[in-house]
């Protein structure tokens, strides 16, 4: 069965010993109380995750138009950045990057139109990598560990756990990725053009 965000509440509430909730609705009950903490820290827990790596699941292109109003100077159009954007990854294309800089939700640049890479919000848990499901499962239990424990020593040792797994799932994810060379970085490229370490 495919994760959704109730179910990695549930199993990071297993995780903890307590039992496991079918819904975000409070009714009162235990369950209740439980489903609304888990639903009041699970999209700020979600969103701190996708904006800490460039994860292959949550990438997306676009292309900006520029904004109607220009920047009052250095620049000579201004991009409103994506509703779901989380993280900038690439301005420009991979073999001709744009100089820009980041204000706020707009990036401004010497261009026209704006080719854009980001991390978006995927709320589509499901159709997250299974290790990156994992993370969130052990970061939503850390989150939840105190209130539902209330021990110190559980919280941190779900911590620990969820900070080892997002490592490693970052460690995976890059992997899935072709390696960067010189060629690829045209910056670092004109830099060191014409040197050689054997002279």
């Amino acid at each position: 069965m495919s994760a959704t965000d109730v179910s990695i509440c549930s199993n990071a509430l297993l995780m903890l010993g307590a039992k496991p909730i079918n819904a975000f609705d409070p009714d009162g009950t235990d369950e209740g109380q439980r489903a609304v903490l888990a639903g009041n820290l699970f999209p700020e827990i979600r969103d701190a995750l996708l904006r800490s790596h460039y994860w292959n699941c949550a990438t997306k292109r676009a292309i900006l138009p520029p904004l109607a109003q220009a920047p009052d100077f250095d620049y000579s159009a201004q991009f409103q950045l994506p509703a779901d954007w989380q993280r900038t990854m690439q301005v420009g294309e991979r073999s001709n990057p744009i100089d820009y800089v980041q204000e706020g939700r707009r990036i401004l640049a010497n261009v026209t139109a704006l080719p854009l890479v980001y991390v978006f919000r995927n709320t589509d848990v499901g159709s997250w990598d299974p290790q990156l499901q994992h993370v969130c499962t052990l970061q939503m239990a850390a989150a939840l560990a105190y209130p539902i424990t209330q021990s110190g020593t559980v919280a941190k040792s779900m911590n620990d756990k969820a900070e080892r797994a997002l490592k490693l799932a970052k460690a995976y994810d890059g992997q899935d990725n072709p390696p960067e060379t010189i060629d690829d970085a045209p910056f670092y490229s004109a830099r060191f053009a014409g040197t050689s370490r054997f002279r």
